[in-house]
């Protein structure tokens, strides 16, 4: 078998059909590279107890402990039985439950004193925890028969026993058994590692390194594992950002450095304050680029309100004052909009260039979405064609093949990662040489996924807010355990509106029939957290109606959401920002750029279902004027839930850059990487970008020597086999686009 082959073969061919296919639908496993990168979670062992108090609720765990006592109920007159057994670690209890046929086994081998290992989902039960129905496997050699009992002291002897990520279909001794099977083909693993790389850091060769992690002797083995491991993969990923980068580097792009006392001159001049600090060294990092003559690639990332467009648009100034054209690209028409109506406002007259009225200086602005009239959207195709526009803020509709520029020189890319791959190439096609790329995003990004997330980009951080901007205080509302928080946050929102504010209530779900049509069903759409959750998440028309009818009665409430009509949208967005509308009650449409400084109070309903920096963006849009914001994060999640804490966290911290990395330790075991963000397989198994900054330091450092010596790797065969195996061209070119 070649060197490849062993790491290609279908798990189908080795464990049998009905196997790989739990494996293929459940765990993304696939082949056996895919299993021997299937890393323990942690490792128990044999002689000590998980501890049971910290089990953490609504996830699956794999928990070695002793029965304490164990007991037969009868209920429904007799007619049904139930086992209930309680487990021990010396100090707290779980409690487990076996219903109707299912019990008898367990009753015979679940013995006061007996250990084993059991695998379920954590639930509460008259406010104890416990797993109904779990699986499990006995460790005590006596309580096992025959040639199985000599299997399992040896299994279980003075070993570590891994514990892997599984499923509700494959407990973690299933997966054990699995890799047992396919481990001898760790020998054959490609080592990515350069050889000077590997023996200078005194790593592990990598076959050893796979054998120490799934089947370790000692706590030594796992750590030597683990540190191979880390760095192959961070290497890898450092690698291909690293030529990304190069490649950048090779590509040819017009300069861009603007002439005094023109257009970006004036328009500093008319600015009715000063920029704050980190916005002048922000726009002179991004000036420097633009002066170049290879392709800006720079992610701007700030805060809530810390004025990113303002120095957006100061860059796109500075580019139509060099000649070229700047265009902007927003996820939604009604940011887009937003952005267009903003933008316009702060240029004054120089946004009206050639038309009556407008500055000599100034220069077109134009809007492109989708949804324009015929003949407007031909206007604004026919100025961009000529020049005659020098700024175009659009949506999707920019990257159409009907849409030709004069000189494409800058592309301000919003809230990247709502953009997909092919968009963001496709429009830095659109130049007669690749314009040059900001991108902006208003969720705080800690180092070490700006360096693996957003690796092939510049960073720069605006992280102070301009003056004027009031504190927002968070609250979490309780509403199962305390009705009358709810009733009282409502009060709250009358009290505003009463002031002369206005407010926002947001929900995770429009509630129209098309909706649950897609979501199959009336109610069949649910947050992944919530598996024995009945109700589906609040919706924005049911809501809207019942505020109308009961506690915010007599106040002018409008709705608004993705599948309303572009016109309609922008409607009900103008009146509200005009202050014609009291609450607005929206989906998460609201979520980036929308403006509305008298908006003073957000209540979010069901707020366990977002993640912690979409709460964090939400609430941003409160207390954008001179009064103090209020954010009331409204949820029916068991107080000692994970979703609670989650939630508890955002009413702690306004500092996203915080929050972030709170939500990466949250979500680790999806790992920044994953099918959230990339839409294929996360090439990170063993590295945590969150644990692991030093790791990723020196990986990238190491990363560009070696591409710097030998961009096309030539001489480093194994190291491109392993690029091949990881980010195969869809990833890479995900990378590309961060």
């Amino acid at each position: 078998m070649d060197r490849v082959s062993a790491f290609d073969e279908p798990l189908k061919k080795l464990l049998g059909g009905a196997t790989a296919k739990v494996m293929a639908e459940h765990l993304d496993l696939h082949t056996v590279g895919d299993l021997l990168h299937h890393y323990p979670r942690r490792y128990e062992e044999r002689g000590r107890l998980t501890a049971l108090a910290d089990l953490p609720l609504d996830e699956h765990v794999t928990v070695v402990a002793q029965v304490a006592d164990a007991r037969i109920l009868m209920f429904n007159n007799g007619r049904g039985k139930r086992l209930e057994v309680t487990l021990t670690d010396g100090n707290g209890r779980l409690q487990l439950v076996f219903f109707g046929h299912g019990v008898h086994k367990p009753h015979k081998e679940l013995l006061p004193g007996r250990r084993a290992m059991f695998a379920g989902k954590v639930s509460v039960f008259n406010r104890k925890m416990q797993l109904a129905h779990p699986t499990y496997q006995l460790l005590d050699a006596e309580s096992i028969d025959g040639a199985e009992a000599a299997e399992a002291v040896d299994a279980f002897a003075g070993r570590l026993l891994p514990i892997y990520p599984a499923c509700k279909q494959m407990d973690s001794w299933r997966i054990a058994k699995a890799v047992d099977t396919v481990l001898p083909s760790a020998a054959e693993a490609v080592d990515p590692l350069p050889p000077g790389l590997r023996e200078g850091r005194g790593f592990t060769p990598l076959p050893e390194a796979l054998l120490k992690v799934h089947r370790p002797q000692t706590k030594a083995d796992i750590a030597q594992a683990r540190d191979r491991l880390k760095w192959d993969e961070a290497f890898v990923l450092q690698v291909a950002l690293a030529r990304r980068r190069y490649a950048d580097t090779q590509l040819p792009a017009v300069a861009r450095r603007p002439r005094p006392d023109g257009l970006l001159d004036a328009f500093d001049a008319k600015l009715p304050f000063t920029l704050t600090e980190g916005q002048r060294k922000v726009s002179g990092e991004i000036f420097d680029d633009l002066a170049t003559e290879h392709p800006m690639h720079r992610l701007l990332q700030g805060e809530v309100g810390s004025g990113k467009t303002l120095v957006a648009l100061r860059a796109m100034l500075g580019v139509v004052d060099a000649g070229g054209q700047a265009a902007m690209l927003a996820p939604t028409e009604v940011l887009a909009q937003q952005h267009h109506r903003s933008i316009t406002e702060m240029m004054g007259e120089l946004a009206e260039g050639g038309m009556l009225g407008g500055s000599e200086q100034g220069t077109k602005v134009v809007l492109l979405t989708g949804s324009m009239g015929v003949a407007a959207r031909r206007q604004a195709l026919l100025d961009l064609v000529t020049g005659e526009a020098g700024i175009v803020i659009g949506t999707h509709a920019l990257i159409e093949d009907k849409v030709q520029f004069h000189d494409l020189g800058l592309v301000v890319v919003d809230e990247q990662h709502r953009f997909g791959v092919e968009q963001r190439d496709a429009l830095r096609s659109r130049g007669n040489q690749p314009p040059h790329l900001l991108v902006m995003t208003a969720t705080p990004i800690p180092r070490t996924v700006a360096m693996t997330v957003f690796g092939d980009l510049e960073t720069s951080v605006l992280d102070q807010l301009p003056a004027g901007r009031s504190p927002i205080a968070s609250h979490v509302v309780p509403a199962k355990d305390k009705p009358h928080f709810l009733s009282r946050a409502w009060e709250r929102v009358r009290e505003e509106v009463e002031n002369g504010h206005q407010a926002y209530v947001v929900c995770p779900r429009i509630g129209d029939d098309a909706e649950d049509e897609a979501a199959g069903g009336k109610g069949k759409k649910k947050a992944p957290e919530d598996d024995g959750e009945k109700r589906p998440p609040l919706a924005v028309l049911e809501i809207a109606e019942q505020l109308a009818k009961g506690p915010l009665a007599g106040l002018r409430i409008e709705v608004l959401h993705g599948r309303m009509n572009p016109d309609d949208k922008d409607d009900v967005m103008r009146r509200f920002a005009a202050g014609q509308v009291d609450v607005l009650v929206a989906t998460t449409v609201i979520e980036v750029g929308v403006n509305v400084p008298n908006a003073t109070a957000m209540v979010i309903m069901d707020a366990d279902r977002f993640g912690v920096s979409q709460l964090h963006q939400l609430r941003g849009r409160v207390g954008r004027g001179s009064a103090p914001g209020l954010c009331l994060l409204v949820s029916e999640a068991h107080e000692a839930s994970p979703a609670r804490a989650r939630l508890s966290a955002v009413a702690a911290t306004l500092d996203g850059f915080e929050l972030s990395r709170i939500d990466l330790e949250q979500r680790r075991e999806g790992d920044v990487l994953g099918q959230a963000q990339s839409g294929v397989r996360s090439s990170l198994r063993m590295l945590t970008v969150i644990d692991d900054e030093e790791v990723i330091a020196a990986a990238r450092e190491e990363a560009v020597a070696t591409v710097a010596a030998d961009p096309e790797l030539e001489r480093l065969p194994e190291l491109r086999i392993a690029l091949d195996a990881l980010l195969d061209k869809e990833r890479e070119q995900y990378l590309d686009k961060g």
